[in-house]
């Protein structure tokens, strides 16, 4: 398994932009699909985001055009551009990664993301 430590959360006005980061050790990080799920109080985990092996992206409807996902295989991190923040998207971040065998396609289910990071608080404020 590959460990994940996120950083970049915090609190920013509407309209505003945050960069999430997601730092992987392990020199298998290539072979990870890699994502972005965000818990909200009270509601369950909920994909974000995903980055297949060769690069091929997949965005929730609720923050397509607004994240930007990407990952750096040479320095093991995945991040997440957030822009146009609106206060639903107030939620902890999670960075997951996925041992997958697709190497163009990336799962939303949380359940097939075996590697979990300790999650990042991002609140938006109205």
């Amino acid at each position: 398994q590959v460990q994940l430590v996120e950083s970049g959360g915090g609190l920013v006005q509407a309209g505003g932009s945050l960069r999430l980061s997601c730092a992987a050790s392990g020199r298998t990080f290539s072979r990870y699909a890699m994502g972005w799920f965000r818990q909200a109080p009270g509601k369950e985990r909920e994909f974000v985001a995903t980055m297949s092996r060769n690069g091929n992206t997949d965005y929730a409807d609720s923050v397509k055009g607004r994240f930007t996902i990407s990952r750096d295989n040479a320095k093991n991190t995945v991040n997440l551009q957030m822009n146009s923040l609106k206060p639903e998207d107030t939620a902890v971040y999670y960075c997951a990664a996925n041992p997958s065998i697709s190497y163009y396609v990336a799962s939303r289910r949380p359940a097939d993301f075996g590697s979990w990071g300790q999650g990042t608080q991002v609140t938006v404020s109205s």
